[in-house]
Formats: C-alpha cells, structure tokens, sequence
C-alpha cells in the first residue's frame, strides 16, 4: 500500500529494520472514537477475534496474547513467568538481541549458560545437537529467529524440535521476522513464539503479542516460586475472557490499528514472496556495488546489513543520508556501531519505489565521502526486480 512521501524536511522517509511505515488506514482507525477496554464486552471480543486471527497468522493453536508495551514487554514476561532461581537456561547466541536473553533470565535468579555461534551465519544444528548430548538439562532455551543487528537466519525448523526431543521449552523471538518468511508455530515446535506490532506488521510501536503452548502453561502454573511481577505475570492473562478482565488497560486505539495492519498483510496473501524478491535483489546491488555484506549465509529477508567501508564511521554515514536525502536507515550497535548499516526492507518498508530511492541515496552519500562504486546499485536493484522468477 503506497504511502505519500513528505518532504526532506519534514517527518524523513522510514527505511529501518522497525519500526516501519505504517499505512494510512492503520493511522486513521487508531484516531476512531474508543470505548472503555475495561468493561465493554465488545471490546472483550473484539480482543479476543484478534488474537484468534493472529494466531491463525502465526499457525498455531495455542493462545495468543497481545500485551500493552513494545516487544521487549512480552520478551520480559516470558523470562519473568518461566525462570525461577537456580534454574538452568540455554542462551542460543550468534548476534547481539540473541545475546541479551542472557541478561534478562539472570534478573530473575536463574543460570544463563550460553551456546555461541558464528555470528556471521546461522546456527548449526548439529554443532547445538552435540552441546546437548553432553549437556541437556534446561528448563527452557532461547533463539532469535531473526536477529535485527546483522540480519542472520535461524532454522526453527532444525532447532526447535531437536531442543523439544530433549525435553527443553522452546521459546523464539520472531520479532523481526514474521511478515518476511514463513513462521509455522506448532510444526516447528516452538512454545513460545514472540511478536511485536512495529516491524513486519507495520503498526505503530507499542504492542507485543506472544502464543503460549500448552507445555509452556504447565510450566508457568506448575513453579515453586510466586512471578516477581505483576506487569509482567503471564498467569494473569490466561483466562482473562471468562473472567472478563485484562490485568490493565489496554491500549485500545493500538490495538484497533494493529487489527488493520494484521488484516493488510493477510489481504495481500503472500507477503513472503514480496520479501524475498526485494531482499535477493538489495544483496545483488550490494555485492555488484563493490560494497560487502556482513553475513557470509543464511540471510533474512527483511533486513540487509552492509559493511562500512574502510575509513568511514557508520553513524555519521546514517545522519548524513537522512540530513542531506531525507531517508533514515538503521545504524548498528554493540559491537557493530559505526561498522554496519542496516537497510530495514520490511513491512511496508519493502516497497519497489522505497527501496530504490534509499540506494540511491546510499550510493550518492558514499560518492560525497569520496567511496567509488563498481556499479549503481538502484540500477542493479530495479533490472532485479524485473526479473521473472
């Protein structure tokens, strides 16, 4: 859905791995007349048909939960209502989001054991299957599908169930990658696969969503410790529609516009297939550009990491295209500031005309800094896209 382009010197055009553009009907339903989410019964419904939809999206049959607050809340509440102290948690880790579960379980008193990968390619399931044979005993394990820093690709398909035949919970952040691939909850055995509205699904910040297995529940339901949280307990939600009660307010202007944004991804029908084709065809500009990638294989397609060239500081490359061409792409973090840029072609993101104009822009700050390119990278991108594939 085609946006209107503003001026350079207003609100600059969105080309971050998230958030995302966001289209005009999801902007307009979330300026509607809103009733009260705490005691209206429609409301109650209306809630809940959504999170029915959602979980049809993320192929799954467990329940789904959409909660008040931006994805980290429902990465929070999943660490606060499965750790308990001295448990033992596998941290999988080949990129920075990856890494940071670590962090967050040892809040809650539990021991992060951390299984590293390459951070330049997606994890080996069979590097993870020998770990385990020597080491198995996790209350649950940790995996980004798509880590937003460097772009790489997880295969759940691999790794979830070879974690499940060891008796592990399985829980996925899928943040960044849902709407780009793909994503079949209950075939890949996942427990508890983890969303957020500003990505893919280009709706504004400001809404995180999970589905919770059955497996997952008894876990929760069966802990010998009280959740140290309220916000963050997920026990309260679990029967919220029978007891027509949410454990706050909900932010219901949100939800109205995460309904509309769910409902434009489904009424494309394939969105995946929009993806990939603008993803292959970013790499294929890169690469012919003279200019490297970052990940060496298993590249997602909703984000494409460049490395900077030599001599050159990412951070100020990135405020130069917004100040001089009015464009906003992704710098990096961590180990990866100033060294990595990031172009977020995901959601409404991955339009032809998006995409091309943020080359260009790309191409032309590189030419200021004095950076020869082998070949125009908007010109590659567009004979790509015409292809027939």
């Amino acid at each position: 859905m085609k946006q209107r382009r503003t001026k350079v010197s207003d609100v600059p055009l969105l080309m971050t791995p998230g958030p995302t553009q966001v289209c005009e009907n999801v902007r307009i339903v979330r300026a509607l007349e809103m009733t009260s989410p705490d005691i209206d019964l429609k409301f109650f419904k209306f809630y809940r048909k959504t999170c029915f939809k959602l979980a049809a999206f993320m192929n799954t049959e467990s329940q789904v939960l959409i909660l008040g607050g931006e994805g980290m809340v429902a990465l929070d509440s999943v660490c606060a209502s499965l750790a308990e102290p001295k448990d033992r948690v596998l941290i999988l880790d080949n990129g920075i989001f990856g890494e940071g579960f670590a962090d967050m379980v040892k809040v809650y008193g539990a021991e992060s054991v951390v299984f590293k990968g390459d951070r330049t390619r997606g994890l080996s399931s069979e590097k993870l299957r020998e770990f385990l044979e020597n080491d198995s005993d996790f209350k649950f394990a940790t995996i980004v599908h798509c880590d937003t820093p460097s772009g790489v690709l997880n295969d759940l398909k691999e790794i979830c169930p070879l974690l499940k035949s060891y008796g592990i919970l399985t829980v996925v952040d899928a943040v960044s990658s849902m709407v780009g691939e793909p994503l079949f909850t209950d075939d890949w055995a996942i427990d508890i696969c983890i969303g957020a509205s500003q990505k893919g699904l280009s709706a504004p910040p400001g809404l995180a969503f999970l589905s919770i297995s059955p497996a997952a529940w008894t876990v929760i339901e069966g802990r010998k410790t009280p959740i140290p949280s309220y916000y963050c307990n997920l026990l309260l939600w679990k029967n919220y529609y029978e007891n027509l009660w949410f454990p706050y307010t909900l932010p219901i202007s949100d939800i109205y516009g995460f309904n509309v944004a769910l409902d434009n991804v489904l009424k494309e029908g394939n969105a995946f297939k929009r993806h990939r084709k603008i993803a292959k065809a970013v790499r294929k500009a890169v690469i012919r550009s003279g200019l490297s990638l970052y990940l060496k294989s298993d590249y997602y397609s909703t984000v494409t990491a460049i490395n900077v060239p030599e001599g050159l500081d990412g951070e100020a490359l990135v405020q130069k295209i917004k100040d001089e061409h009015g464009i906003l792409i992704g710098g990096n973090f961590g180990y990866l500031k100033g060294k990595v840029i990031r172009i977020g072609h995901m959601g409404e993101n991955a339009r032809l005309e998006y995409v091309s104009e943020t080359l260009k822009a790309i191409q032309l700050t590189l030419k200021s800094e004095g950076v020869t390119l082998n070949a125009d990278m908007e010109a590659v991108f567009l004979e790509e896209m015409v292809k027939k594939k």
